[in-house]
C-alpha cells in the first residue's frame, strides 16, 4: 500500500499547489503529468493521484460546503492552506471511494497532517473527517 500512501500524498501536493497558485487542479495536475513525462527526473503521477484530484475537482463545490459547515469555529479561508487541502483530499475519498476503507483515510490524512503542517492539525483533521465519517450515509447528494 505504499503506492497509494505516495499516490495521496501526491494528490494532497497538487491541491495544495492548486490553492496556493489560484489555479485549477485540473490545470495543475495537467502541468505535473507533462512534466513526469519530459523529465525522467520528475516522479510519474499515478493512476490513483490523478483519479484523486479528478475526483476532489468533481466534488469541489459540495466538499468545501461540507468542510465549511462541519469546522466549528474556522471559516475555510482562515484554516491553514495544508489543513484545507488535506481535509478536501481526505473527504473526498472518505465520501466518494467506497473501496477505501474509513479507518485508513483518517489514518493518511492525519499522517499528511503530521508531515506537513502544525502540532494541533492531526487532531483538527482526525476530529473534522471523524465527524464526516460519521455523517457519510447523508453526505454523497450532489
Amino acid at each position: 500500500m505504499a503506492a497509494r500512501n505516495t499516490a495521496r500524498k501526491r494528490a494532497f501536493q497538487i491541491l495544495f499547489e492548486g490553492d496556493q497558485r489560484g489555479a485549477d487542479v485540473l490545470t495543475v495536475l495537467a502541468d505535473w503529468v507533462r512534466l513526469s513525462r519530459a523529465d525522467t527526473r520528475q516522479p510519474p503521477v499515478s493512476e490513483y493521484t490523478m483519479q484523486l484530484v479528478e475526483g476532489y475537482a468533481e466534488h469541489a463545490p459540495r466538499i468545501d460546503e461540507l468542510i465549511s459547515q462541519y469546522a466549528v469555529g474556522w471559516t475555510l479561508d482562515r484554516m491553514p492552506v495544508v489543513d484545507r487541502n488535506i481535509l478536501r483530499l481526505g473527504a473526498y475519498e472518505l465520501i466518494w471511494v467506497d473501496e477505501t476503507p474509513d479507518a485508513v483515510v483518517l489514518d493518511e490524512m492525519v499522517q499528511l497532517a503530521k508531515e506537513f503542517s502544525t502540532d494541533e492539525s492531526p487532531s483538527f483533521v482526525n476530529g473534522l473527517l471523524g465527524r464526516l465519517k460519521e455523517l457519510k450515509p447523508t453526505l454523497r447528494r450532489a
